[in-house]
């Protein structure tokens, strides 16, 4: 059968095992590199960098399996190491869809950005956060599913853009997603999608590069200012790299009207979480 000859087969016993042991060692250990796993294959199958799945499961998780809350700047911290892993790892399946012109009109203004927000996130309100995270994906969402049949069509021809449009693309979203220690992409797909009218798979392949260049900088920005947890944020790194590697591989068979209303719902769910348990505080 093809699937025993598949390369993934070895990895799935062997990070089941590296599970088992890490959750017998340490429990919230063991819980963050499964929730990465989960939160890295959404990343490699629809080109976001998996903070918009990551940031809610670490901040309600834990405490249903009785394990200690985590704080949202200690969350936001070490996500932003995940989401820089796992956008690398789903790059590797995601290389023919990159537009090289568009990388460059996001990437610089959406790192520069990036950079300043997760300096910035140092002096915000741990409340705030929350509620720009909220925010921020309750208007993804709804761009993503009211307007998920006005995708521009998948060309084999070069594509063109505003390129002031997009330099202004990356700035904003960059700025958000260093503040809240995520890629961006969950906001940033929309954007290309519906604004500048970029093709689904050239937005994944383009968004998963631009996001990992940009959590670079919002890491830095963070490592800065001390608020990552890295024993943490290697819990998630381990459970993101084979995680984001089997999404890019699945989304490469799915058809692209598919994979545009998984996220939209994916998002969505996550926004109507994080409003509840603000509007309950």
């Amino acid at each position: 059968m093809r699937i025993l000859a598949h390369p993934w087969l070895p990895l799935v016993p062997t990070w089941l095992l590296l599970v088992f042991f890490a959750a017998r060692s340490d429990s919230l250990v063991g819980l963050l590199i499964g929730l990465a796993f989960a939160g890295a294959f959404l990343s490699g199958l629809v080109g976001v960098g998996g903070a918009i799945v990551m940031i809610p499961l670490l901040l309600y998780a834990p405490p249903l399996v009785g394990l200690p809350t985590l704080e949202i700047r200690t969350i936001a911290g070490i996500t932003i190491v995940q989401v820089t892993a796992a956008a690398f790892a789903g790059l590797l399946g995601h290389r023919p869809g990159i537009n090289r012109d568009l990388f460059m009109a996001l990437g610089p203004s959406m790192v520069v950005a990036s950079f300043a927000g997760g300096l910035a996130s140092g002096f915000i309100e741990p409340v705030f956060l929350e509620a720009v995270f909220a925010a921020m994906a309750t208007l993804a969402a709804a761009v993503m599913l009211l307007l998920r049949r006005r995708t521009a069509p998948e060309l084999d021809g070069p594509t063109t853009f505003s390129r002031p449009a997009a330099v202004g693309t990356g700035a904003g979203v960059g700025f958000a997603a260093g503040l809240l220690g995520a890629g961006g992409a969950f906001f940033l797909i929309p954007v290309m999608l519906y604004g500048l009218k970029i093709p689904v798979r050239m937005t994944v392949g383009t968004s998963l590069a631009v996001v990992a260049i940009s959590g670079l900088a919002g890491l830095s920005g963070k490592a800065v200012t001390g608020q990552i947890d890295w024993i943490l944020a290697a819990a998630l790194v381990v459970g993101a790299l084979p995680g984001a590697r089997l999404g890019a591989y699945v989304s490469g068979r799915t058809r692209t009207d598919r994979l545009v209303v998984v996220l939209g719902v994916v998002i969505l769910l996550v926004a109507v979480r994080v409003w509840v348990g603000l509007l309950s505080v």
